[in-house]
């Protein structure tokens, strides 16, 4: 048994890419905790938020809508990234690795909402 958005390729990369920025999240120091820690947690996790809840019993054009936020969610934790790089928090290894996997995620969903 398994709901139907845990079968997207999508959903799967996006709730891989979430854990992959937990982990680079917690090694920001701690002043950042309720600022920009939080901020990229709850924006990478709400990439596949949306996907999922979007997928249960949506209408095409109420899912269309969901991954557009899921697309959002994408361009705010590319704008943490960017942050966290110019304070020094991530080096440019780990920020260009992560960014290649958030620009092809990004692709697979507009590829996906062009398709329903």
């Amino acid at each position: 048994m398994s709901f139907k958005f845990e079968k997207l390729m999508i959903w799967q990369k996006a709730m891989d890419l979430g854990e992959e920025i937990n982990n680079m999240a917690m090694t920001f120091p701690d002043k950042e905790r309720f600022n920009l820690s939080s901020q990229i947690l709850r924006a990478s996790d709400s990439i596949a938020l949306n996907i999922s809840e979007g997928s249960i019993g949506q209408t095409n054009p109420e899912q269309r809508k969901f991954i557009g936020y899921s697309i959002r969610s994408l361009a705010e934790v590319v704008t943490c990234m960017h942050k966290a790089k110019r304070r020094n928090y991530i080096d440019n290894k780990a920020f260009e690795g992560i960014y290649g996997e958030l620009f092809h995620l990004m692709n697979m969903l507009i590829a996906f909402r062009n398709k329903i």
